[in-house]
């Protein structure tokens, strides 16, 4: 195949992703839950991302990834760095695709993430504090090339494909809201609502205790911030070059929500829509919900609206402040 560099973010190329990915992946649903919709006041419908292999709409860049390996990729394997469920992306491409992957993983990054991605049969490095430090001990190990970068064209055509089934379900949305670490998969949605649901907002959500992409999206410059939210798929200390143009260009807003907010907003999940959400999968609900409490009460307020639950990692200390909510509760 062509350079990753040469990959580009069309609504095209994320058509012919779309078809990559359902070669393997099954579409996931797009459920109404009555209960959470009165709690929340607001007609929502969740996009349950974490019932994919891994738990996490990642796998869909992983599936696409591994279909599109150039063949230096193969040759020398693959090397990525991650807190968890892009690691676990990768190391289910290469599981696939019979080459080596090598993950990176700093040492805030949830054990059961580190498990899940060796019991896929990758080697994992623990360096770090956070992942800027993680990612460039994993671009030093993959001198000969096969570093993976995780916002490389190919992954973000591959999250993208949960947007097209989302669109292409429901073109009529008021709003979506989807959480931003890289932000792969808010500019994945951003393209796909440009050409099928034009009139849809698009909100990005973020943890305010990882604030980088948030910061780098009122700036228009890639800043960096300390990422301390417990939620570790939101837990980026930097923008992304390869995602911000298109966040500028295409989110209606980015929204920060307190890491407090976001367990609030798994518990809600749990009791209104029996689904099991880590940090991450959790944060556009704390998104939509901080918006409808704001005296604007967010956008599209006369149509339904989406949220994507993007993943169901959650680690130990996820299920006992979730456990204790819903007991207080």
């Amino acid at each position: 195949m062509d350079s990753p560099g040469s990959v580009s973010l069309t609504f095209a190329a994320v058509q012919r992703a779309g078809e990559v990915v359902a070669a393997t992946l099954p579409a996931t649903p797009l459920v109404a839950h009555p209960v959470l919709d009165r709690t929340v006041g607001r007609t929502i419908l969740v996009k349950h991302e974490h019932v994919l292999p891994t738990g996490s709409f990642k796998v869909r860049g992983g599936v696409h990834l591994g279909a599109t390996l150039t063949e230096t990729e193969r040759r020398v394997g693959l090397v990525t760095t991650s807190t968890g469920n892009h690691a676990q992306s990768v190391a289910f491409a290469a599981r696939a695709a019979g080459v080596q992957a090598t993950i990176v993983m700093p040492r805030c990054a949830p054990e059961v993430k580190r498990d899940a991605v060796e019991a896929l049969g990758a080697q994992v490095i623990v360096h770090g504090d956070g992942l800027g430090e993680a990612a460039a001990y994993a671009r030093s190990l993959a001198v000969d090339g096969g570093y993976v970068d995780p916002t490389d064209p190919r992954i973000i055509l591959g999250h993208a494909t949960a947007y097209l089934e989302l669109f292409t379900a429901v073109p009529a949305l008021g709003a979506l809201y989807v959480p931003i670490g890289s932000g792969t998969g808010a500019a994945g949605a951003c393209v796909v609502r440009d050409a099928l649901a034009p009139d849809c907002a698009v909100i990005g959500v973020q943890s305010s205790s990882a604030p980088a992409g948030w910061r780098s999206w009122r700036s228009g410059r890639i800043e960096t911030a300390a990422a301390t939210t417990r939620a570790s798929g939101l837990a980026t200390t930097s923008g992304y070059p390869a995602t911000l143009a298109t966040l500028r260009a295409g989110l209606a807003d980015f929204v920060l929500v307190s890491d407090d907010e976001i367990d609030a907003a798994a518990r809600l999940l749990a009791t209104r829509a029996g689904t099991l959400a880590e940090g991450a999968g959790a944060a556009a609900l704390a998104g939509l919900i901080a918006q409808v409490q704001a005296p604007s009460g967010g956008p599209g307020s006369d149509r339904p609206v989406a949220v994507v639950c993007t993943g169901a990692n959650a680690s130990a200390d996820e299920i006992a402040r979730l456990a204790g909510s819903v007991a207080a509760a």
